[in-house]
């Protein structure tokens, strides 16, 4: 996509949709449907996405997308980079032999896991998802990194929540949102 880094920031942020009290009462839900459904808004996220890594990782050498929404633009970004993608699931959605970690929610516990060959020692890594809100997830996939002895360069995000803090519960590891609430 053409047009300056700027240029493409406003389209991304022109086509999150918010919607309020979703899914309770007081809860701004920012929807990236729309920013899917526009082919030029989806290539600007993968190229501000690309700009970066290009920038700040060039050592990069594989994308690892969280359940869901990170599989929607870790593959794009992957692929824009020569480089392959790996799933961090939820328990019980991938075949084979696969190590998992357990983290908190809200609400209680999950657990998040990835084939067992799907990282290998030494790899160095990015982290990718749509949101960062409390950071549970994330530094569930950051802690599956270290179990499979990766390198985690950083985490990649379209949206951040800043008042939920969740950058601070990822001391250790760079984020990168292209925006924040």
């Amino acid at each position: 996509m053409a047009g300056s880094s700027s240029e493409k920031l406003d389209l991304v942020v022109q086509k999150i949709r918010p919607f309020f009290d979703f899914p309770t009462k007081g809860v701004v839900f920012r929807d990236i449907c729309p920013l899917l459904k526009d082919p030029k808004a989806l290539a600007a996220v993968t190229d501000l996405f690309e700009e970066h890594v290009r920038r700040k990782h060039p050592e990069v050498q594989l994308i690892v997308g969280l359940d869901a929404r990170g599989f929607l633009f870790g593959p794009l970004l992957a692929q824009r980079l020569g480089i392959g993608f790996a799933l961090v699931r939820k328990k019980g959605k991938l075949p084979g032999a696969t190590v998992s970690v357990a983290y908190n929610l809200e609400y209680g516990t999950a657990e998040a896991e990835i084939q067992e060959d799907a990282v290998e020692p030494g790899q160095k890594v990015l982290l990718i998802d749509d949101l960062l809100a409390t950071g549970g997830t994330l530094y569930a996939a950051c802690e599956l990194m270290k179990k499979q002895q990766a390198e985690v360069l950083g985490c990649l995000v379209v949206i951040e929540l800043k008042d939920l803090k969740g950058a601070e519960r990822l001391k250790s590891c760079p984020i990168f949102s292209l925006v924040q609430y």
